[in-house]
């Protein structure tokens, strides 16, 4: 169920997480398995039947991998949900709640890029990358 953030906050500013470099994907892992894994999955696999309300009507922590909705979204709309959580009105519907905590406290700025280049660092299909693409030209038109 992709409910939200096709239209907010999406920005155009180069990304500073990248999959190839992997010194930062390397810091990227250790911080994902020590900050992210137990919601998000060791495997980026997301909690079982993520597309599905809780009881508390909230939405289960998605997949980061391939099957997900994450790479739908630019690096920087990533990036302010992990430092920020999932604030309502910027990146999520008015009145959502979830249980994605503000990491900006926690984690420092190239922390945060770095679990992202680790978590992009697991896409590879060729579709996925092209539609990617894609989706980010389009933010910057906007």
């Amino acid at each position: 169920m992709v409910f939200f953030l096709a239209a907010c906050g999406e920005g155009t500013a180069p990304s500073q997480a990248d999959p190839k470099d992997a010194e930062q994907v390397a810091l990227g892992r250790k911080v994902y398995d020590q900050h992210c894994a137990s919601c998000h999955g060791a495997k980026l696999e997301g909690q079982p039947n993520w597309r599905q309300r809780l009881p508390s009507n909230r939405m289960p922590a998605p997949p980061h991998d391939e099957s997900g909705h994450t790479w739908h979204h630019t690096d920087e709309v990533l990036f302010g949900i992990t430092k920020e959580g999932l604030v309502p009105g910027k990146y999520a519907p008015p009145r959502y709640t979830s249980d994605m905590p503000a990491f900006g406290n926690v984690l420092s700025d190239a922390e945060i890029w770095a679990v992202l280049a680790y978590i992009k660092s697991h896409w590879k299909t060729p579709a996925l990358l092209e539609a990617r693409e894609e989706m980010i030209r389009n933010a910057k038109r906007r």
